[in-house]
């Protein structure tokens, strides 16, 4: 089965094609599902397409059901990373992005995480009575208690004991005994007053913290921004290992696949929409073709053809 579908986005919709998925079989889901009321990307009334529902409550309603038919399709270890952004009604923030976070915790999901996803190069805003949004929602489920999560693979430098710092004196203390006498919220925390800085920083860097600043990206075919790949790489460094099996079951332009290639993970993913299915097949392809070109050069295999 896994040869039949690995680096595949399947055409149909994801509510028609889980059935037909192996279970217990992929490492991670990464995806980001269409928004709630906002574009709409067959160009037509297509009744299963998500986001067009007319009210948020079926919008919540069938993202449970798809995600309910997909944690099968998870190994019992694996994560679910869920990018989602709101939706203004009557100049009412819906609060879509945690709506839908509660439901699916309430339908049995480990909701182990909400992530900020910070965007530095936001489109501006014409609003005057509100602040211009930035960010979405990542949300990051697991389907048991026992699941597997590379804190390594993501961690980020240390600021503490650089000119980036906002501790007062934070650099003076390094390596000190009692060097953080302050009766606040490292009392008693003797890796630090005993002066053990080497098990309280890993050398590696600090654990990953929840708001990431990533830029979006935009892929010229697709005439809109997509989710940008260093922050489907930052969820599949995270969550797999190399040649495990990646799930994106709203494909669109294939940036989850395209990562999961570079990155040496198999993938499979689904998309409703025949335009955008075809065009992530063939990024996918091609990033797969590069990806074994690269590798042949790098393992000294000489590539056949005019060498002029």
């Amino acid at each position: 089965m896994s040869n039949n579908i690995e680096g595949k986005v399947i055409l149909g919709d994801i509510l028609s094609v889980a059935p037909t998925l192996p279970n217990d079989f992929f490492q991670a889901i990464v995806t980001s599902p269409p928004y709630f009321g906002h574009r709409n990307y067959s160009g037509s009334s297509n009744p299963k397409e998500i986001g067009q529902e007319s009210e948020p409550s079926q919008y919540i309603e069938n993202l449970v059901c798809i995600f309910r038919g997909l944690r099968e399709k998870l190994k019992s270890d694996g994560l679910l990373w869920l990018n989602l952004g709101d939706t203004y009604r009557g100049k009412s923030l819906l609060g879509i992005p945690w709506r839908v976070a509660l439901a699916l915790q309430d339908d049995k999901w480990i909701l182990r995480s909400d992530i900020i996803w910070h965007k530095p190069n936001a489109m501006p805003s014409s609003v005057t009575d509100r602040p211009t949004t930035d960010h979405e929602y990542l949300f990051m489920f697991a389907r048991s208690p026992q699941y597997y999560y590379d804190a390594d693979a993501i961690r980020e430098p240390h600021i503490t004991f650089t000119e980036k710092s906002r501790m007062q004196g934070g650099r003076n203390h390094f390596g000190k005994v009692g060097g953080t006498p302050e009766a606040g919220k490292n009392a008693g925390n003797s890796n630090l007053h005993d002066g053990r800085w080497d098990q309280a920083f890993n050398p590696k860097g600090r654990n990953r913290r929840t708001v990431w600043e990533i830029p979006l990206s935009k892929f010229r075919e697709a005439h809109f921004a997509v989710y940008p790949e260093k922050l489907v790489e930052t969820c599949i460094l995270a969550s797999t290992r190399e040649q495990d099996f990646v799930l994106d079951p709203f494909t669109g332009s294939g940036t989850t696949g395209v990562v999961a290639s570079r990155l040496s993970r198999k993938f499979v993913g689904v998309e409703l929409v025949g335009e955008y299915q075809k065009m992530a097949q063939k990024r996918i392809d091609d990033a797969s073709s590069q990806l074994g070109l690269f590798q042949s050069w790098s393992n000294g295999t000489e590539l056949r053809g005019d060498r002029r």
